[in-house]
């Protein structure tokens, strides 16, 4: 069933990251993070190389540990680690394609324990593809069945670091409307970080913009989509046009 805009302002809050401090061997690269994520929403996380997004996404995936402040998970303390938040309903889609090269489509499906028909209702496209070696799959079949992966594990939330990095706009279209039907027609919370800052105000609820590690403007996709031309002179200099792939 379909969730209104209202319905999703007003879900479970799936994710709650309360002044949040990140960063390396105790060396601090983003400061004081207020992040909220809720069930049925799409939240972008938008900024320019270097503003913090990945560190930020390591760190709420429990790939890194917090330096300072909180990250809560559907209600309660995260964990102290990856695998125990994949438990609790976390899917992560890193920035680099996390396929086996050497595994065919199926067996990479069928390694992390998900259904082959489970991943082509997401991506029909995959069908033909099963017994295809991923390294012999394009960049955007690859991103197609990584997606689907994680997205077959039924989470209650997704994130999603670069979907778009390498890709031509319209795969990248495919890809965020298949993000935004999960949110919609299964209430996965999703937490992106984009590149294609125009693609993905199409699909995202709220926008959290980020620069030198602290999140400098946040809003509904519709006022930022609205203001975006100050919003990219000021705090996103260079992010990709859309009309090109990053």
């Amino acid at each position: 069933m379909t969730t209104t805009a209202t319905e999703r302002a007003t879900g479970e809050t799936v994710l709650d990251c309360a002044g949040l401090d990140a960063g390396y061997g105790g060396a601090v690269v983003c400061r004081d993070l207020d992040l909220r994520v809720r069930a049925g929403e799409v939240v972008a996380l938008i900024g320019a190389n270097g503003a913090g997004k990945s560190t930020t996404m390591l760190t709420v995936a429990g790939e890194l540990a917090p330096l300072a402040g909180t990250v809560s998970l559907l209600g309660s303390d995260a964990g102290t680690s990856l695998a125990t938040r994949a438990r609790r309903g976390l899917s992560y889609v890193t920035e680099e394609r996390s396929v086996i090269m050497g595994l065919t489509a199926a067996e990479n499906l069928k390694l992390a324990a998900v259904p082959a028909d489970a991943a082509c209702a997401i991506f029909p496209e995959l069908r033909p593809l099963l017994g295809r070696q991923a390294g012999l799959l394009s960049g955007g079949e690859q991103q197609m069945l990584t997606l689907a992966r994680a997205l077959a594990r039924n989470p209650r939330l997704l994130l999603a670091d670069e979907l778009s990095l390498g890709l031509a706009p319209q795969i990248v279209a495919r890809l965020l409307a298949v993000v935004r039907a999960a949110a919609d027609e299964r209430g996965v919370g999703v937490l992106l970080v984009e590149q294609h800052v125009r693609q993905v105000l199409q699909v995202a609820d709220r926008v959290y913009v980020m620069r030198r590690g602290r999140v400098i403007v946040e809003g509904t996709a519709a006022e930022i989509a609205a203001d975006l031309d100050t919003v990219r002179r000021a705090y996103l200099s260079g992010v990709a046009d859309d009309e090109t792939p990053t």
